[in-house]
Order: C-alpha cells, then structure tokens, then sequence
C-alpha cells in the first residue's frame, strides 16, 4: 500500500519529469488542490479519480489520500513544483504512521526557484536561500529574521509567495528589510507565471523592486554582492577562473 507524493512542476507537461509521468499514470487516484487537479485533468481526463480539497484543508485531503491508500487504491498527491518545497510531502510523512501499513513515496518535480532561475539566466549559480513571504504558517518576525540573516550571509535568495490579495505589500516589506543590508542597486529578477501561458520575466534593481507589484504567481530573485547582468542575463559566478 502506497501514496506517491509528486512533483508536477508547473503542472504543463513539458515541466513533468519522467519519473513523475510515470507515477502519475500508474495511479487510479490523484489527489491535490484544485488548481492543480484542473492541470491533471487536462493531462488524463476520465481516466483517473479526483480527490481535492481547498486550500488550508491539506490535513483532510492528505488524511483522505493516506486512507484510500489503506484500502489498497493506487495514490498520487500532487504539489506543484517539489513535493519538498513548500509542498505536500512533509504533512504526508508526519501523518503516515497513523495508517499503518502505508508507504509514503516521494517523487521530485522541479521547483519554481529553479525553473525560474533558468528563465533568468543563473542567479542561484553560488550558496543561495529560498525563503517564503507567506506567514500563514510562519511568523513575520521569523521571515524578518531570515531575510536579514541571508542578506548578511550574502546568499543569492529566492523568493516565495511574495504577495496575495491579503498581503499585497509584503515584498515591498521584505526589500525595505533587505535594504538595510545591500545596496540598493543589487540586481534582482522576477518570473511569472513560469512555465505556462503568459510567462513575463523582467530585470531590475532590488530598489526598483521594493515598489513593483507582484502577485502568488510571481517568483523573485535577489541577487548577492557577486551577482551581474550579462547579456540581459542575471547571473551568479560560481568563480571559475577563465580567461
């Protein structure tokens, strides 16, 4: 008896992996978020199940999955880009061992800091952080503290959930707090909508950043002291030397 927790990426499929392809079409159910079932229907129509609750109700949906797995059904819980990331795998294995006889499988996708970052060039080339604006689960003061301990670290960042209808200043927020460690002319880079329809990628200084709207569907990049533009690249040496 086995729950399979993957990665779909941007949910297209050109952003599945193998691996994750072939799980999802050995599955007879496939749980996750609406949104992300919508993508799955797209893919596999009638031929499979569907299990979604809303957002803030992952508990039941995971709980649900996990118990049709004890029944012997053939699960898939979807998260998009990685399962690990900001995603389903952690609550499935913290909630396995109360349906014993269940085997969580956890199948990576290709997160949204790295399939962004290819839209943009390499800005995560060297030591970099991926840190979540959402203090739904975490804290502000928290998120405060590591976004000033990555600044002082001097890691690339990436950031998450930068804003929502409940949140719309957030990132602006979190660049004022950024700023009081680097200088307002790093450079920095957002993605939206990667991978999908509409995709908009642009470039711009983390000052220019503090007042750009963004929205959930925006990934952001901040650049550390090592980070340039290179042929309307952005890009983080790893520090190879070359002539």
């Amino acid at each position: 008896m086995m729950v399979s927790v993957i990665g779909i990426g941007a949910g297209t499929r050109q952003s599945l992996t193998g691996e994750a392809m072939e799980a999802l079409r050995r599955c007879e159910v496939i749980a996750g978020y609406t949104v992300y079932i919508q993508q799955m229907q797209e893919l596999f129509g009638q031929e499979k199940e569907y299990l979604t609750t809303p957002m803030t109700r992952e508990e039941e949906r995971c709980r649900l999955a996990l118990e049709l797995a004890r029944q012997g059904r053939r699960v898939a819980m979807v998260s998009s880009g990685d399962a690990g990331v900001y995603g389903m795998a952690g609550l499935m294995l913290e909630l396995a061992p109360g349906y014993p006889g269940v085997t969580v499988e956890v199948i990576p996708g290709v997160t949204a800091a790295l399939s962004g970052a290819a839209v943009l060039g390499a800005p995560l080339g060297h030591d970099f952080a991926v840190i979540s604006l959402s203090d739904l689960l975490t804290p502000w003061e928290k998120i405060e503290a590591r976004l000033l301990a990555a600044a002082e670290g001097d890691f690339a960042i990436a950031l998450y959930n930068p804003a929502s209808r409940r949140r719309p200043d957030y990132l602006k927020r979190a660049c004022g707090i950024l700023l009081r460690r680097l200088e307002g002319d790093t450079p920095c880079g957002l993605v939206r909508q990667i991978g999908r329809t509409g995709q908009q990628a642009r470039l711009l200084s983390l000052r220019e950043l503090e007042n750009t709207p963004v929205d959930m569907f925006t990934t952001v990049f901040i650049g550390s002291s090592q980070t340039k533009i290179i042929d309307g690249r952005l890009v983080t040496p790893r520090g190879y030397r070359h002539e």
